[in-house]
């Protein structure tokens, strides 16, 4: 669900990140006040865990691959415009350190999967969930639906806007400039995989994740816990010691991600401009798309705009790693590291411009 650079034309990506800036305005308004509190280890935290829960890719129908977003923990842990924030901040890292997504397509995918799906995800958590107890299981199964919900929500805007640029830009023979195949072929090859094995390992990641947390820490589910959960886990005051255990469980969680490469295949939508030309490669597009076979030739604008920007560590493999595996694990505790240290400059340039307000005691 990643859009590469060259996928959507300038003029696309240009609307999609103009409708993208009001609502990361929005959310950054709300959360800035808190970046004082424990808020910014639980953004940080729950920020790294989406990035690294999608590099747990799964095989799709098709060939392809897909992976879980964890949008839908994210948004009951941390109430939508925080998701957005953290899911955003997640994107950006992958998009300019691991050429996950492109930087012109940066909006879009931000639109897609942090702001679209997050409020996908709130909306269904609230219907489904209603007024049941911060421990009840009908929890864990609104999580696990909004999940799924935010994620095929998210995988169909994808779809659209990749559907639509074959109709508007063309070049002079008629051949598509940039994303080749229209809607009638994208949604249907996109939506297959989300809402089966995507769409199910998103709802399995967003119940488990709720179902952890009212196990072990239910104030960080949002709402103030019953007494008896109180009386057997007291409400941590530590900045970072709310957030430990969850820090702890994400590294564990890094050490797994090699399980991520083993899932053949390109994601739809995602392959590389030279593979067009490739002729295995081009059975498997066309097997991955309905049997149409993609444009004889690369779309010119996918071609110019997909050298744009080259990523120090693309598709998470370190330059300076052999080893596939150990690259895999050491981009989880990069990207991890580099999103922790966004947040922390973060809430110190926001300390700093609010004349140094008094924060919580570690």
């Amino acid at each position: 669900m990643h859009i590469p650079d060259g996928y959507l034309s300038p003029s696309t990506c240009a609307v999609l990140y103009g409708t993208a800036i009001p609502f990361w305005y929005v959310a950054f308004a709300r959360v800035k006040r808190l970046l004082n509190t424990r808020l910014v280890p639980l953004l940080a935290v729950v920020s790294a865990f989406c990035f690294v829960i999608m590099m747990f890719n799964v095989p799709l129908p098709g060939g392809t691959t897909g992976h879980a977003v964890g949008v839908g923990a994210a948004t009951v842990v941390l109430g939508p415009w925080a998701s957005m924030l953290a899911v955003s901040i997640a994107l950006l890292i992958q998009a300019v350190f691991f050429g996950d997504g492109g930087i012109t397509t940066l909006g879009a995918n931000c639109l897609n999967m942090a702001i679209v799906g997050s409020l996908a995800a709130h909306f269904v958590y609230r219907v489904m969930a209603g007024r049941s107890a911060i421990t009840s299981s009908r929890r864990v199964l609104a999580a696990g639906l909004a999940g799924y919900a935010a994620i095929n929500v998210a995988a169909l805007f994808t779809a659209t806007e990749l559907g639509i640029q074959p109709l508007f830009f063309k070049d002079a023979s008629g051949a598509p400039l940039y994303a080749p195949y229209a809607l009638h072929i994208a949604i249907p090859a996109m939506m297959l995989g989300h809402l089966t094995f995507a769409g199910l390992a998103e709802l399995f990641v967003s119940g488990g994740v709720v179902a952890y947390l009212q196990r072990t820490n239910p104030v960080l589910l949002g709402q103030k816990p019953s007494a008896r959960v109180d009386e057997a886990r007291p409400v941590a005051t530590s900045v970072w010691g709310t957030t430990r255990p969850l820090w702890i469980r994400l590294a564990l969680l890094m050490l797994l991600t090699p399980l991520g490469i083993l899932a053949a295949g390109t994601a739809w939508g995602e392959w590389g401009a030279k593979e067009f030309s490739d002729p295995q490669m081009r059975q498997q597009i066309a097997a991955a798309s309905g049997n149409i076979a993609p444009p004889s030739q690369q779309p010119q604008g996918l071609a110019r705009l997909s050298s744009l920007w080259s990523a120090p560590f693309p598709q998470y493999a370190p330059p300076f790693v052999h080893r596939p595996a150990f690259g895999y694990v050491m981009s989880a505790v990069f990207g991890s590291g580099l999103i922790l240290g966004f947040f922390l400059l973060m809430a110190w340039m926001t300390d700093r411009r609010g004349g140094g307000a008094p924060r919580a005691s570690p």
